[in-house]
């Protein structure tokens, strides 16, 4: 049943995945905004719940029963090794694409849902932790927004100022203010000091692949590097902060640009999904989106729980695919001490695919034709001690149109 439960969450993770970009814990500050938004805010924080697709929901509660046990832990018991899961949203609104969309009662849901089973954790302690070998708390979460829409502000800020979660918002300079439906600069600096952490989202969200493969690795590099620093500049001139963090708009990079952030001191987020721990590419860390077509909460509730793959090695070197095929299978080396392989499953496109195991390798072909656009192939495996858990690898591929460039 668990394995059931794990392919509903795939599928859910996976079905729409080029649907999802159509385009410090808060202070007691912004008294002034928050009267603004009391009458409004009353009247979400009073709406019903988030209602789950009751058959995966019963799905969920017939096959979790040790999990939900697991989710009885102390939230201050400490792991040995830092694992989180980071969540993504960007509308948080019923009158927003459906997308990249999260209703203001699901979102509440949502949080709620966390402040139950969870501990959230700023963005900032997840990386410090990986980065140092920090212990995190017991099923850490960090929340993260993308593109600075006003509705953040409007309907999610008094929730999670609530409940005292600190969160991140990634955000395009050049749209602020500017952009239909986007905070000011004065919401940005307000929020900013009640505590709100906000980062690099590039300046205007552009695809940054587009024209690679036209202009030569080179030019193409200078041209996205140099509108990252100009963004990470107004960030800083307008908030005196830089995090040098980049959430890469719609998910996309490939090599060189991972290269260029790790000399240049940056960290990367994508938009692929997983875990995050002490194995992660830290310019590449993975993202589960939580709007759209992944709000449902049953299934949430399995990726809120998962561990991160400890991948050593990958023979899928970049993300950038040039055809539509791949040349050779994908091996992945593993260390095994809690990973479950004899169990592991990879999922494309919603389906069971083929794989092997030869000792700690697992590799696996994809004989399909990859789609224009994002797709993914998502790895799981139990963990043998943590009844419930499981761990969650994702293998991202991002393919040109004919022009060289993505689509939305």
């Amino acid at each position: 049943m668990l394995l059931n439960l794990i392919r509903h969450s795939v599928d859910d993770d996976m079905k729409n995945n080029n649907l999802i970009q159509k385009r410090t814990k808060p202070s007691t500050g912004l008294k002034l905004l928050s009267s603004m938004l009391m009458g409004f805010c009353s009247v979400l924080l009073s709406a019903s719940s988030f209602a789950s697709d009751s058959g995966e929901y019963s799905a969920l509660s017939r096959a979790s029963n040790t999990k939900e046990q697991g989710d009885e832990i102390s939230k201050t018991s400490i792991n040995t090794a830092p694992n989180a899961a980071i969540l993504l949203y960007h509308h948080v609104s019923s009158s927003t694409p459906a997308s990249t969309s999260i209703s203001p009662e699901a979102f509440k849901s949502h949080m709620e849902y966390l402040h139950a089973h969870h501990t959230v954790v700023s963005l900032q302690d997840v990386v410090s932790a990986i980065q140092h070998n920090k212990t995190l708390p017991e099923k850490a979460v960090a929340i993260t927004f993308d593109d600075g829409y006003a509705n953040i502000l409007h309907n999610a800020h008094p929730i999670l100022a609530d409940l005292g979660f600190p969160y991140t918002v990634f955000i395009n300079p050049d749209e602020i203010g500017v952009g239909p439906k986007q905070l000011t600069w004065e919401q940005v600096t307000a929020m900013h000091n009640d505590g709100v952490v906000f980062a690099n989202h590039t300046l205007d969200h552009l695809h940054m692949l587009n024209g690679e493969q036209a202009m030569g690795e080179p030019a193409w590099l200078e041209k996205v590097w140099e509108n990252v620093e100009s963004a990470e500049k107004k960030i800083e001139a307008k908030l005196n902060i830089s995090l040098k963090y980049l959430a890469y708009p719609f998910g996309e990079y490939n090599t060189a640009l991972a290269n260029k952030l790790e000399t240049e001191g940056y960290i990367g987020f994508g938009q692929h999904s997983g875990a995050v721990g002490p194995s992660s590419d830290m310019q590449a860390l993975p993202r589960f989106p939580a709007a759209g077509p992944y709000a449902n909460l049953a299934t949430l509730k399995t990726k809120l729980n998962s561990l991160a793959m400890p991948v050593t090695h990958s023979s899928h070197e970049n993300p950038r695919m040039t055809t539509r095929t791949l040349s050779s299978p994908i091996s992945l080396t593993i260390d095994s001490k809690d990973v479950r392989l004899s169990q592991v499953n990879c999922f494309f496109g919603g389906n069971t695919i083929s794989t092997s195991l030869e000792g700690n390798v697992l590799t696996f072909a994809l004989n399909k034709t990859l789609p224009v656009g994002r797709s993914r192939v998502n790895c799981t495996a139990p963990s043998n001690k943590q009844a419930g858990r499981y761990y969650w690898y994702s293998v991202p591929f991002f393919v040109a149109d004919e022009s060289g460039n993505y689509p939305d």
